[in-house]
Protein backbone atom coordinates (compact mmCIF):
# COMPACT_ATOMS: atom_id res chain seq x y z
CA UNK A 1 0.00 0.00 0.00
CA UNK A 2 1.50 3.61 -0.98
CA UNK A 3 2.28 6.01 1.42
CA UNK A 4 -0.44 8.99 2.21
CA UNK A 5 1.92 11.67 1.12
CA UNK A 6 2.41 9.18 -2.38
CA UNK A 7 -0.98 8.88 -3.22
CA UNK A 8 -1.75 12.89 -1.77
CA UNK A 9 1.13 13.87 -4.71
CA UNK A 10 -0.79 11.36 -7.08
CA UNK A 11 -4.42 12.99 -6.45
CA UNK A 12 -2.71 16.07 -6.93
CA UNK A 13 -0.93 15.36 -10.07
CA UNK A 14 -3.93 13.75 -11.86
CA UNK A 15 -6.10 17.14 -10.36
CA UNK A 16 -3.88 19.23 -12.18
CA UNK A 17 -3.42 17.22 -15.64
CA UNK A 18 -7.24 17.87 -15.52
CA UNK A 19 -7.34 20.96 -14.89
CA UNK A 20 -4.97 21.57 -17.10
CA UNK A 21 -6.54 19.51 -20.34
CA UNK A 22 -9.77 21.29 -19.77
CA UNK A 23 -8.18 25.00 -20.17
CA UNK A 24 -6.56 24.01 -22.86
CA UNK A 25 -9.49 22.48 -24.51
CA UNK A 26 -11.63 25.45 -23.78
CA UNK A 27 -9.22 27.60 -25.02
CA UNK A 28 -8.94 25.97 -28.55
CA UNK A 29 -12.86 25.63 -28.71
CA UNK A 30 -13.42 28.19 -30.70
CA UNK A 31 -10.28 27.70 -32.87
CA UNK A 32 -12.47 24.44 -33.65
CA UNK A 33 -15.36 25.88 -34.42
CA UNK A 34 -13.96 28.31 -37.12
CA UNK A 35 -12.03 25.92 -38.37
CA UNK A 36 -15.63 23.38 -38.83
CA UNK A 37 -17.68 26.36 -39.73
CA UNK A 38 -14.87 26.93 -42.63
CA UNK A 39 -15.71 23.79 -44.43
CA UNK A 40 -19.29 24.12 -43.63
CA UNK A 41 -22.11 25.12 -46.89
CA UNK A 42 -22.92 28.80 -46.87
CA UNK A 43 -26.86 28.03 -46.16
CA UNK A 44 -26.12 26.03 -43.36
CA UNK A 45 -23.34 28.32 -41.95
CA UNK A 46 -25.68 30.88 -41.93
CA UNK A 47 -28.41 29.20 -40.41
CA UNK A 48 -27.01 26.46 -37.79
CA UNK A 49 -23.99 26.32 -35.19
CA UNK A 50 -20.99 24.66 -36.01
CA UNK A 51 -21.43 22.38 -33.35
CA UNK A 52 -24.97 20.57 -35.28
CA UNK A 53 -22.17 20.50 -38.66
CA UNK A 54 -22.62 16.18 -38.43
CA UNK A 55 -26.33 16.42 -38.17
CA UNK A 56 -28.84 16.31 -40.54
CA UNK A 57 -30.90 19.30 -40.25
CA UNK A 58 -34.51 20.79 -41.41
CA UNK A 59 -34.68 24.13 -42.90
CA UNK A 60 -37.75 25.79 -44.21
CA UNK A 61 -37.38 27.75 -47.95
CA UNK A 62 -38.99 28.55 -50.58
CA UNK A 63 -38.52 28.79 -54.15
CA UNK A 64 -40.55 29.52 -57.22
CA UNK A 65 -41.70 27.63 -60.18
CA UNK A 66 -41.09 28.32 -63.81
CA UNK A 67 -43.30 30.72 -65.68
CA UNK A 68 -45.94 30.65 -68.39
CA UNK A 69 -42.95 30.70 -71.41
CA UNK A 70 -42.22 27.43 -70.37
CA UNK A 71 -45.01 25.11 -70.25
CA UNK A 72 -45.96 22.30 -72.68
CA UNK A 73 -48.85 20.65 -73.92
CA UNK A 74 -48.97 17.05 -72.67
CA UNK A 75 -52.03 14.75 -73.59
CA UNK A 76 -54.31 18.16 -74.03
CA UNK A 77 -53.22 19.00 -70.87
CA UNK A 78 -50.44 21.87 -70.20
CA UNK A 79 -47.57 21.51 -68.37
CA UNK A 80 -45.03 23.87 -66.36
CA UNK A 81 -41.62 21.30 -65.06
CA UNK A 82 -38.60 21.47 -63.62
CA UNK A 83 -36.32 21.17 -60.61
CA UNK A 84 -37.25 23.51 -57.17
CA UNK A 85 -33.90 22.73 -55.48
CA UNK A 86 -30.12 21.99 -56.65
CA UNK A 87 -28.46 18.41 -56.60
CA UNK A 88 -26.59 18.23 -53.60
CA UNK A 89 -28.59 15.37 -50.76
CA UNK A 90 -31.55 17.79 -49.74
CA UNK A 91 -34.67 15.97 -49.00
CA UNK A 92 -37.64 17.73 -49.20
CA UNK A 93 -40.22 16.41 -46.82
CA UNK A 94 -43.53 18.75 -46.71
CA UNK A 95 -44.44 21.80 -48.84
CA UNK A 96 -47.67 24.23 -49.63
CA UNK A 97 -47.95 27.42 -51.24
CA UNK A 98 -49.20 28.93 -47.59
CA UNK A 99 -46.06 29.95 -45.33
CA UNK A 100 -47.96 29.32 -42.59
CA UNK A 101 -49.09 25.46 -43.40
CA UNK A 102 -46.01 24.17 -44.33
CA UNK A 103 -46.98 20.35 -43.84
CA UNK A 104 -49.90 20.79 -45.76
CA UNK A 105 -49.08 18.13 -48.19
CA UNK A 106 -46.49 15.42 -47.65
CA UNK A 107 -43.21 15.13 -50.78
CA UNK A 108 -44.50 13.16 -53.56
CA UNK A 109 -48.63 13.68 -53.19
CA UNK A 110 -50.31 15.77 -55.52
CA UNK A 111 -51.44 18.83 -54.03
CA UNK A 112 -55.12 20.60 -55.84
CA UNK A 113 -55.06 24.36 -56.17
CA UNK A 114 -57.70 26.89 -56.10
CA UNK A 115 -57.83 26.98 -60.07
CA UNK A 116 -57.94 23.61 -60.26
CA UNK A 117 -54.79 22.70 -61.76
CA UNK A 118 -52.74 19.91 -59.79
CA UNK A 119 -49.23 19.97 -58.93
CA UNK A 120 -47.00 17.01 -57.48
CA UNK A 121 -43.29 18.40 -55.61
CA UNK A 122 -41.38 14.75 -55.46
CA UNK A 123 -38.42 14.19 -52.61
CA UNK A 124 -35.94 15.31 -54.95
CA UNK A 125 -37.07 18.74 -56.11
CA UNK A 126 -38.19 17.71 -59.23
CA UNK A 127 -42.07 18.84 -59.62
CA UNK A 128 -44.66 18.83 -62.12
CA UNK A 129 -47.91 21.41 -62.81
CA UNK A 130 -50.57 20.31 -64.81
CA UNK A 131 -53.93 22.37 -65.92
CA UNK A 132 -56.39 22.08 -68.34
CA UNK A 133 -56.34 25.54 -69.51
CA UNK A 134 -52.87 27.50 -70.63
CA UNK A 135 -51.10 28.74 -67.74
CA UNK A 136 -51.07 33.17 -68.21
CA UNK A 137 -48.96 34.08 -65.02
CA UNK A 138 -45.52 36.25 -65.56
CA UNK A 139 -44.30 35.29 -62.57
CA UNK A 140 -43.21 31.80 -60.61
CA UNK A 141 -45.71 30.88 -57.72
CA UNK A 142 -44.18 30.30 -54.53
CA UNK A 143 -43.83 27.13 -52.95
CA UNK A 144 -42.93 27.02 -49.56
CA UNK A 145 -41.02 23.22 -47.88
CA UNK A 146 -39.79 22.19 -45.25
CA UNK A 147 -36.66 20.22 -46.53
CA UNK A 148 -33.59 18.02 -44.44
CA UNK A 149 -30.03 19.31 -44.99
CA UNK A 150 -27.45 16.60 -44.80
CA UNK A 151 -23.84 17.39 -43.29
CA UNK A 152 -21.94 19.38 -45.91
CA UNK A 153 -18.63 20.17 -46.34
CA UNK A 154 -16.51 22.29 -49.09
CA UNK A 155 -13.60 23.79 -50.00
CA UNK A 156 -16.08 26.37 -51.64
CA UNK A 157 -15.26 29.32 -49.27
CA UNK A 158 -11.98 29.07 -49.34
CA UNK A 159 -12.01 28.48 -52.93
CA UNK A 160 -13.86 31.87 -52.95
CA UNK A 161 -11.79 34.13 -51.04
CA UNK A 162 -8.21 32.37 -52.83
CA UNK A 163 -9.94 33.15 -56.70
CA UNK A 164 -10.87 36.80 -55.44
CA UNK A 165 -9.01 39.71 -57.67
CA UNK A 166 -6.32 41.26 -55.39
CA UNK A 167 -5.87 38.35 -53.12
CA UNK A 168 -2.23 37.39 -54.06
CA UNK A 169 -1.05 40.41 -54.13
CA UNK A 170 -2.41 41.65 -51.22
CA UNK A 171 -0.80 38.98 -49.99
CA UNK A 172 2.52 40.22 -50.81
CA UNK A 173 1.82 43.15 -49.88
CA UNK A 174 1.65 41.88 -46.51
CA UNK A 175 4.88 40.46 -46.64
CA UNK A 176 6.16 43.60 -48.06
CA UNK A 177 5.22 45.32 -44.61
CA UNK A 178 5.61 42.89 -41.89
CA UNK A 179 9.57 41.65 -42.93
CA UNK A 180 10.47 44.77 -42.93
CA UNK A 181 8.79 46.07 -40.04
CA UNK A 182 10.11 43.22 -38.20
CA UNK A 183 13.76 43.13 -39.23
CA UNK A 184 14.14 47.06 -38.37
CA UNK A 185 12.79 46.98 -34.77
CA UNK A 186 14.93 43.73 -33.47
CA UNK A 187 18.09 45.30 -35.20
CA UNK A 188 17.59 48.39 -33.44
CA UNK A 189 16.30 47.34 -30.20
CA UNK A 190 19.29 44.40 -30.16
CA UNK A 191 21.73 47.63 -30.38
CA UNK A 192 19.95 50.10 -27.45
CA UNK A 193 19.42 46.72 -25.01
CA UNK A 194 23.28 45.72 -25.29
CA UNK A 195 23.77 49.54 -24.27
CA UNK A 196 21.66 49.82 -21.40
CA UNK A 197 22.74 46.44 -20.38
CA UNK A 198 26.54 46.79 -20.48
CA UNK A 199 27.41 50.27 -21.03
CA UNK A 200 27.73 52.78 -18.58
CA UNK A 201 26.85 56.07 -19.73
CA UNK A 202 24.67 59.21 -17.45
CA UNK A 203 21.18 58.94 -18.01
CA UNK A 204 21.43 55.30 -18.68
CA UNK A 205 18.68 54.21 -16.42
CA UNK A 206 16.37 56.84 -16.62
CA UNK A 207 16.68 56.70 -20.19
CA UNK A 208 15.74 53.15 -19.88
CA UNK A 209 12.64 54.04 -17.57
CA UNK A 210 11.37 56.25 -19.89
CA UNK A 211 11.70 53.78 -22.93
CA UNK A 212 9.90 51.10 -20.60
CA UNK A 213 7.04 53.75 -19.51
CA UNK A 214 6.26 54.07 -23.75
CA UNK A 215 4.11 50.42 -23.35
CA UNK A 216 1.71 52.21 -21.74
CA UNK A 217 0.92 55.05 -24.36
CA UNK A 218 -2.17 53.53 -26.42
CA UNK A 219 -1.21 52.80 -30.07
CA UNK A 220 -4.77 54.56 -30.86
CA UNK A 221 -4.02 58.01 -29.43
CA UNK A 222 -0.53 58.57 -31.53
CA UNK A 223 -1.75 57.57 -34.82
CA UNK A 224 -3.26 60.78 -36.14
CA UNK A 225 -0.11 62.98 -34.75
CA UNK A 226 1.82 60.81 -36.56
CA UNK A 227 0.09 60.52 -39.59
CA UNK A 228 0.28 64.87 -39.30
CA UNK A 229 3.89 64.83 -38.97
CA UNK A 230 4.43 62.17 -42.09
CA UNK A 231 2.17 64.58 -44.20
CA UNK A 232 4.10 67.59 -43.34
CA UNK A 233 6.90 65.93 -44.19
CA UNK A 234 5.68 64.11 -47.29
CA UNK A 235 4.62 68.00 -48.66
CA UNK A 236 8.22 69.18 -48.05
CA UNK A 237 9.86 66.61 -49.75
CA UNK A 238 7.24 66.64 -52.25
CA UNK A 239 6.38 62.93 -52.13
CA UNK A 240 3.18 60.90 -50.30
CA UNK A 241 2.93 60.30 -46.59
CA UNK A 242 1.34 57.08 -47.13
CA UNK A 243 4.21 54.77 -48.38
CA UNK A 244 5.98 51.50 -47.27
CA UNK A 245 8.66 53.70 -45.35
CA UNK A 246 6.04 55.01 -43.60
CA UNK A 247 4.67 52.28 -42.27
CA UNK A 248 7.76 50.30 -41.61
CA UNK A 249 8.96 53.05 -39.24
CA UNK A 250 5.59 53.08 -37.50
CA UNK A 251 5.45 49.57 -36.77
CA UNK A 252 9.46 50.28 -35.36
CA UNK A 253 8.32 52.77 -32.87
CA UNK A 254 5.17 50.68 -31.92
CA UNK A 255 7.41 47.83 -31.12
CA UNK A 256 10.43 49.22 -30.00
CA UNK A 257 9.64 49.78 -26.17
CA UNK A 258 8.98 45.98 -25.60
CA UNK A 259 11.41 44.68 -28.23
CA UNK A 260 14.41 47.32 -25.84
CA UNK A 261 12.64 45.75 -22.68
CA UNK A 262 12.75 41.80 -23.17
CA UNK A 263 16.00 41.94 -25.02
CA UNK A 264 17.54 44.17 -22.28
CA UNK A 265 16.74 41.89 -19.42
CA UNK A 266 17.57 39.06 -21.34
CA UNK A 267 21.52 40.11 -22.02
CA UNK A 268 21.32 41.54 -18.58
CA UNK A 269 21.23 38.22 -17.44
CA UNK A 270 24.36 36.54 -19.01
CA UNK A 271 27.18 35.63 -17.55
CA UNK A 272 28.98 38.81 -16.46
CA UNK A 273 32.50 36.49 -16.54
CA UNK A 274 32.21 36.42 -20.19
CA UNK A 275 31.48 40.02 -21.15
CA UNK A 276 34.60 40.73 -18.42
CA UNK A 277 36.93 38.25 -20.59
CA UNK A 278 35.97 39.36 -23.79
CA UNK A 279 37.30 42.91 -22.52
CA UNK A 280 40.05 41.94 -21.02
CA UNK A 281 41.17 40.38 -24.40
CA UNK A 282 40.79 43.58 -25.91
CA UNK A 283 37.36 42.93 -27.58
CA UNK A 284 35.64 46.12 -28.08
CA UNK A 285 31.56 46.60 -27.51
CA UNK A 286 30.90 45.93 -31.30
CA UNK A 287 33.11 42.58 -30.82
CA UNK A 288 31.38 41.35 -27.57
CA UNK A 289 27.92 42.22 -28.95
CA UNK A 290 28.32 40.55 -32.34
CA UNK A 291 30.21 37.83 -31.44
CA UNK A 292 29.12 37.00 -27.85
CA UNK A 293 25.79 38.62 -27.07
CA UNK A 294 23.88 38.21 -30.08
CA UNK A 295 24.72 34.14 -30.45
CA UNK A 296 23.56 33.98 -26.89
CA UNK A 297 20.30 35.91 -27.18
CA UNK A 298 18.65 33.89 -30.19
CA UNK A 299 15.86 32.84 -27.60
CA UNK A 300 14.79 36.20 -26.67
CA UNK A 301 15.22 37.44 -30.19
CA UNK A 302 13.03 34.38 -31.82
CA UNK A 303 10.67 35.44 -28.76
CA UNK A 304 9.80 38.66 -29.85
CA UNK A 305 10.28 38.10 -33.52
CA UNK A 306 6.74 35.77 -33.07
CA UNK A 307 5.66 38.86 -31.34
CA UNK A 308 6.12 41.58 -33.81
CA UNK A 309 5.65 39.42 -36.88
CA UNK A 310 2.52 38.56 -35.44
CA UNK A 311 1.29 41.71 -34.43
CA UNK A 312 2.05 43.17 -37.62
CA UNK A 313 0.57 40.84 -39.72
CA UNK A 314 -2.56 40.63 -37.90
CA UNK A 315 -2.84 44.47 -38.45
CA UNK A 316 -5.63 46.66 -39.92
CA UNK A 317 -6.00 49.55 -38.50
CA UNK A 318 -1.91 51.07 -38.74
CA UNK A 319 -2.77 49.66 -42.52
CA UNK A 320 -5.39 51.68 -42.87
CA UNK A 321 -4.01 55.07 -41.49
CA UNK A 322 -0.33 54.67 -43.00
CA UNK A 323 -1.10 52.83 -46.25
CA UNK A 324 -3.66 53.33 -49.13
CA UNK A 325 -5.93 51.19 -50.86
CA UNK A 326 -4.54 50.63 -54.26
CA UNK A 327 -3.52 47.31 -55.30
CA UNK A 328 0.15 47.81 -54.84
CA UNK A 329 -0.48 48.91 -51.42
CA UNK A 330 -3.27 46.90 -49.76
CA UNK A 331 -2.66 44.30 -47.24
CA UNK A 332 -4.33 40.87 -46.55
CA UNK A 333 -6.67 42.02 -43.38
CA UNK A 334 -7.84 45.09 -45.73
CA UNK A 335 -8.59 43.47 -48.78
CA UNK A 336 -10.46 40.75 -46.91
CA UNK A 337 -12.39 43.06 -44.66
CA UNK A 338 -13.42 44.61 -48.56
CA UNK A 339 -14.63 41.59 -49.34
CA UNK A 340 -16.96 40.85 -46.79
CA UNK A 341 -19.12 43.61 -48.03
CA UNK A 342 -19.88 47.04 -47.34
CA UNK A 343 -22.54 45.70 -44.77
CA UNK A 344 -21.60 42.70 -44.28
CA UNK A 345 -23.15 40.93 -46.25
CA UNK A 346 -20.96 38.38 -47.32
CA UNK A 347 -19.54 37.58 -43.98
CA UNK A 348 -19.73 33.72 -44.28
CA UNK A 349 -16.02 33.66 -45.95
CA UNK A 350 -14.73 34.92 -42.62
CA UNK A 351 -14.06 31.61 -40.89
CA UNK A 352 -12.17 30.51 -43.98
CA UNK A 353 -10.61 34.28 -44.11
CA UNK A 354 -9.39 33.60 -41.11
CA UNK A 355 -7.25 29.93 -41.36
CA UNK A 356 -5.70 31.32 -44.71
CA UNK A 357 -4.51 34.58 -43.08
CA UNK A 358 -2.67 32.45 -39.72
CA UNK A 359 -1.48 30.14 -42.64
CA UNK A 360 1.75 32.26 -42.74
CA UNK A 361 2.07 33.25 -38.59
CA UNK A 362 1.96 29.47 -37.78
CA UNK A 363 4.52 28.22 -40.09
CA UNK A 364 7.08 31.14 -38.50
CA UNK A 365 5.34 30.22 -34.68
CA UNK A 366 6.33 26.70 -35.66
CA UNK A 367 9.62 27.20 -36.86
CA UNK A 368 10.80 29.50 -34.06
CA UNK A 369 8.66 28.16 -30.93
CA UNK A 370 11.37 26.08 -29.40
CA UNK A 371 13.05 29.53 -28.63
CA UNK A 372 9.51 30.95 -27.58
CA UNK A 373 9.14 29.99 -24.08
CA UNK A 374 12.79 30.02 -22.73
CA UNK A 375 13.34 33.21 -24.56
CA UNK A 376 9.93 34.86 -23.35
CA UNK A 377 10.16 33.73 -19.75
CA UNK A 378 13.90 34.80 -19.08
CA UNK A 379 13.20 38.51 -20.65
CA UNK A 380 10.36 38.77 -18.25
CA UNK A 381 11.41 37.90 -14.88
CA UNK A 382 15.06 39.38 -15.00
CA UNK A 383 14.80 42.73 -13.61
Amino acid sequence: MKPASDQKFCFSTILNSTGLLFLVLLWILPTVGLLVSSFRDKDQLALTGWWTALSTTERNEFRRTGISNEQYELDGNYVISGKLIEPGGKLIQTFSTNFRDLTANNAGETAIFKDGSLFTLKKNGDYEWISAVPFTHKRGKRIFYVAKVPPTFSLDNYYEVLTSEGVGQSFINTLKVTIPATVIPIMIASFAAYAFAWMQFPGRQFLFISVVGLLVVPLQMSLIPLLSIYNDIGNYFGVSAKSYPGIWLAHTGFGLPLAIYLLRNYMGSLPREVIESAKIDGASHFQIFTRIVVPLSVPALASFSIFQFLWVWNDLLVALVFLGKKDDQIVLTSKLRELLGSRGDNWEILTSSAFISIVVPLIVFFTLQRYFVRGLVTGSVKS
